[in-house]
């Protein structure tokens, strides 16, 4: 299998999955950020792209948009980073971004673009899964860009199975009711909730999301899944660092 994604999976567990916002907090530095990221140790990034009007993102990873916008930063930019970060580093990377943002560059030429500059998967959580199903699975399909979509508390175990099958790179499993950055502990009904999904027996990769920020956390994260996304922790590492590099380092050095 040629997809960076599929042999993660197979060859690691407790799997680190760290967000970053594209041009924050400067313009460049996510290019550092990520070659830094992995060198800590990190086994996959989440490279968000920056977007007026995000659904799912609490203020932490808001504010860190607006300033990344502030300075200057696009999707054609966003390209250029992943395709220069892709000289040096092996490990998965996805996108994150909105349906909007797609929609404006044009499916066809932003999925193509992707699979061009290294990127091996996409989260788009305001994407709807019939549309997927019917206008663009076939199109990811062909440029072999993995998808992921989320499931919540809220979601009915059907549409949990059939979400599970239609994410060709993991399930994201989103540990809360809350936006990004909720609480620091995970609560008793969300551990109910892990549960829930392990009993269901769902062969495609779970990674779970929101509200992990420590070690305790995602420890706690790994008992349940293949491991875990930390993004509003380290935007907040970061945007509080007066040296990134030691910064990461630390933060990383910390949670694995």
């Amino acid at each position: 299998m040629s997809n960076r994604l599929e042999n993660t999976f197979k060859e690691k567990q407790n799997i680190l999955n760290v967000y970053i916002t594209a041009g924050f907090p400067c313009l460049n530095d996510t290019v550092d950020i990520v070659k830094e990221l992995v060198s800590s140790g990190v086994d996959m990034v989440e490279i968000g792209m920056p977007f007026s009007d995000p659904l799912a993102d609490g203020p932490t990873i808001q504010y860190s948009s607006e300033i990344a916008i502030e300075n200057g930063i696009t999707l054609e930019l966003i390209f250029k980073q992943v395709e220069e970060i892709r000289r040096s580093v092996q490990i998965p990377i996805i996108l994150m971004g909105y349906y909007n943002q797609m929609l404006q560059y044009g499916v066809e030429q932003f999925v193509k673009k992707a699979t061009q500059v290294g990127v091996d998967g996409l989260i788009i959580p305001d994407m709807p899964l019939n549309i997927y199903q019917q206008e663009y699975k076939k199109l990811f399909e062909k440029y072999d860009i993995k998808m992921s979509f989320l499931i919540t508390p809220q979601t009915a175990d059907e549409r949990i199975i059939e979400i599970a099958k239609e994410s060709s790179a993991f399930l994201y499993v989103v540990s809360s009711y809350a936006i990004t950055g909720g609480k620091s502990e995970i609560q008793n009904y969300q551990t109910e909730y892990f549960k829930k999904i392990a009993a269901l027996n769902i062969t495609t990769p779970k990674l779970i999301g929101f509200g992990i920020s420590n070690a305790e956390t995602f420890e706690q994260a790994c008992t349940y899944a293949d491991g875990a996304i930390i993004g509003s922790a380290f935007i907040k590492a970061l945007t509080d660092s007066e040296n990134i590099k030691e910064t990461i380092k630390q933060f990383i050095t910390s949670i694995k």
